[in-house]
């Protein structure tokens, strides 16, 4: 179908605001994307007319709020391809979906002096769980290292494992950077030396196809709230194998077979890892958002945006004194940038009372911009419903402020 971005924007009735005075630009979306009337819409009629706790239930609202729960689970099990629904687990977000690796992975597989690679572009999400585990059970952390414009040294790569290499943990797509990391290649080296590999696809999901076949992962991650569905959902995908042989990461209702004070038994995955009431109304709405963006088609999102993201790369090349960080083989929609000496939360905060909203700061990816040899930089990124004369106003916004030091 054509891509009508006037129409698209329709369905998005926030970017209709003025902040300021000024029409809102939003370019925060690796932060959290804008949600579509559908989605909100969803949330509303479920609440109003299908509330009730799923599973077990035998009423009519607890077996129509079931239904829905479980469809979601085979809508995103299509959405990335996976084997089974089995190996669809409903999270909070990719930060609760790498901690339950971190713990669940970690207990089962990891023993003292084992390793595990990280690659020096991952959130703090994908840092922070394996340093924990490595205060509690004693594994080793590597490090894979990148050039100056933003790609993975595969070389490197290839060096750091061991025969105590257990697991290989990488960004698809750098929130910072924007660089798409080459993760079937990487896959591919991990397996061939006996190790597993975890994709954090939170940057990736919403920007183009993903199958998690075709990429040959063993985990791979993402947030709802990133790919247009609602805040406090995500998704851990897990090949059923490795689920099988992991200890559950939370105890409590849904994830039993039977109790008695002496002894539990699991239930069957997924539901193992699904302690307590899930999120059932998200999981619904994010069904929906799969939906809208499958709508749009993946092919005609990743082609709008490559396209958004060459031509602001052309134009805020112009600015004097912008250097933007990122210059990947393949890169994404996302650009990070510093202007001269410019502090950039001054130059956000600037480009806020213009209307135009980026992220500043370290991007939880301090160990990057080390790398980089910043404190911060400023962070525009891109999203379906952007365009062209946003990119403008971002760059006539940016000079406005150059001029102002």
């Amino acid at each position: 179908m054509p891509y009508n971005i006037e129409d698209i924007r329709r369905d998005f009735p926030i970017l209709g605001r003025e902040i300021y005075g000024k029409p809102l630009v939003y370019l925060d979306n690796a932060a959290t994307t804008q949600k579509p009337r559908c989605v909100v819409e969803a949330i509303t009629d479920e609440y109003y007319s299908t509330n009730a706790n799923v599973h077990r239930g035998v009423h009519f609202l607890s077996q129509q709020a079931t239904d829905l729960h479980e469809a979601a689970r085979e809508r995103v099990r299509a959405f990335i391809n996976a084997r089974s629904t089995a190996e669809i687990l409903f999270t909070r977000g990719t930060t609760e979906s790498l901690n339950l690796v971190a713990a669940s992975f970690g207990e089962a597989f990891l023993h003292e002096g084992d390793e595990v690679i990280l690659s020096v572009m991952e959130h703090h999400s994908d840092i922070v769980p394996w340093q924990l585990l490595r205060e509690r059970k004693g594994i080793v952390i590597k490090v894979i290292p990148m050039d100056d414009e933003g790609n993975l040294d595969l070389d490197a790569y290839a060096a750091l494992f061991s025969e105590r290499t257990r697991l290989v943990c990488a960004a698809h797509v750098s929130n910072v950077l924007g660089t798409v990391n080459p993760v079937r290649q990487m896959a591919e080296v991990a397996h061939a030396h006996g190790a597993y590999f975890l994709v954090d696809g939170a940057q990736s999901i919403p920007h183009f196809k993903v199958d998690v076949q075709e990429l040959g992962c063993d985990f791979l991650t993402f947030s709802g709230h990133k790919i247009y569905g609602p805040t406090g959902i995500g998704v851990l995908y897990g090949r059923e194998e490795l689920l099988e042989q992991m200890p559950p990461y939370q105890g409590g209702g849904e994830m039993i077979s039977r109790v008695t004070f002496e002894h539990t038994t699991y239930e069957r995955l997924p539901y193992k890892f699904e302690a307590g009431t899930p999120d059932y109304v998200g999981s619904h709405a994010l069904a929906v958002a799969i939906d809208y963006v499958e709508s749009l088609g993946m092919d005609a999102i990743a082609a709008h945006e490559q396209e958004l993201t060459r031509y602001a790369m052309e134009q805020m090349q112009q600015i004097e004194g912008l250097k933007v960080y990122g210059r990947a083989r393949q890169k994404d929609a996302v650009i990070a940038f510093n202007v001269g000496d410019i502090h950039p939360l001054d130059l956000g905060t600037l480009l806020d009372r213009l209307g135009i909203a980026i992220r500043t700061g370290h991007h939880c990816a301090q160990p990057l911009m080390a790398r980089c040899g910043v404190e911060g930089m400023a962070r525009a990124s891109f999203a379906l419903y952007n365009t062209k004369a946003e990119i403008d106003a971002l760059v006539a916004g940016i000079e406005r402020v150059r001029k102002m030091f």
